[in-house]
C-alpha cells in the first residue's frame, strides 16, 4: 500500500471506517453545524455525536470554532485533501499497474472458420 503523498494523520482512514462518522463528514460538507444540528440528522444521541466529532477532530478531518455557547464543527480542508491525495495515490497506481497487466497479456486470435463448399 502506498504511503501517503503527505502527511496523514494515521486516525483518519481509521475514522472513516465508522458509518456515523461518514454520515457527520457528509452533513459538514454540506455546511458547518453545531452538534444539535448534526444529531438531528442522525439516528444516534448528542454524546455520540460528540465522541465522534471528537475522534474527527483528533485525525485532523474537522475542526471547531466557538460561536457564543456551542461549538460549530466543520471540515477540515488540509484533512480531507490529505484523504483525498492518499486514495488518488493509491487507485492511479492501481490503474497503471491494470493497464499495464492488460497491455502485456496477448489475447488469443480469433481464426476464421475454413469455408464450407457446397457439392
Amino acid at each position: 500500500m502506498p504511503e501517503p503523498a503527505e502527511p496523514l494523520h494515521a486516525g483518519a482512514l481509521d475514522a472513516l471506517g465508522d458509518a456515523n462518522r461518514r454520515a457527520i463528514l457528509e452533513i459538514l460538507a454540506e455546511r458547518p453545524s453545531s452538534v444539535g444540528q448534526i444529531a438531528d440528522q442522525l439516528p444516534v444521541s448528542r454524546p455520540a455525536v460528540s465522541r465522534h466529532l471528537r475522534l474527527l477532530k483528533e485525525s485532523g478531518l474537522v475542526v471547531d470554532e466557538a460561536s457564543g455557547t456551542r461549538r460549530v464543527y466543520a471540515l477540515h480542508g488540509e484533512g480531507v485533501e490529505a484523504v483525498a491525495r492518499y486514495f488518488e495515490q493509491l487507485w492511479g497506481e492501481a490503474a497503471a499497474r491494470f493497464r499495464l497487466a492488460t497491455e502485456n497479456t496477448s489475447s488469443p486470435e480469433v481464426v476464421d472458420a475454413p469455408e464450407v463448399v457446397d457439392d
